[in-house]
């Protein structure tokens, strides 16, 4: 490319240095310098030409490599998106199934804690019954045994009446 360039300010220069034609814009150069210079910068330009033409296939292969990449990474991000929204959604309903386990669990052991607590309320209810009576059964035991020793002071008034009179 320097080339060309190079050229093409010698083909300027040859033009701005010819002799100017009076009384016209027109200037006389030589011809065969001009024609050489010109073949020479004909010879340079298809060279020039075609790796220009490879630098703009490469850029239309890395615009295009760079589309490919781009949509690779469109492609990857939707599915990211999908498999996160997938994940929070399985999350949330499992969030939500453990909520209503455990409110289910909660339920079944209050249920249970009262059942229990009636089960052992209606037991001590009726081990104090049973107590009540073993108590009125030995309360009753007891009046008699006081009872039998009263009865035998009255049964026996002999006991008396070894006894000195007081006064």
């Amino acid at each position: 490319m320097d080339a060309v360039h190079a050229k093409l300010a010698e083909i300027t220069a040859l033009v701005e240095g010819a002799r100017a034609m009076p009384m016209s814009a027109s200037c006389v150069v030589n011809r065969s310098d001009v024609l050489g210079l010109l073949q020479d910068l004909e010879g340079l330009l298809p060279d020039t030409l075609s790796r220009a033409q490879a630098v703009l296939g490469d850029k239309q292969g890395v615009v295009e490599e760079g589309r490919r990449e781009a949509e690779a990474i469109i492609a990857g991000a939707q599915a990211e998106r999908r498999r996160l929204v997938e994940a929070t959604e399985v999350h949330t309903e499992a969030s939500a199934e453990a909520q209503r386990l455990l409110a289910e669990a909660r339920g079944a052991a209050d249920a249970m804690r009262i059942e229990v607590e009636d089960y052992v309320d209606a037991k001590l209810a009726n081990f104090e019954i049973v107590l009540t009576k073993t108590l009125a059964a030995v309360e009753r035991g007891r009046q008699k045994l006081s009872g039998r020793h009263e009865l035998e002071a009255i049964e026996t008034p002999s006991a008396f009446l070894d006894e000195p009179l007081p006064g």
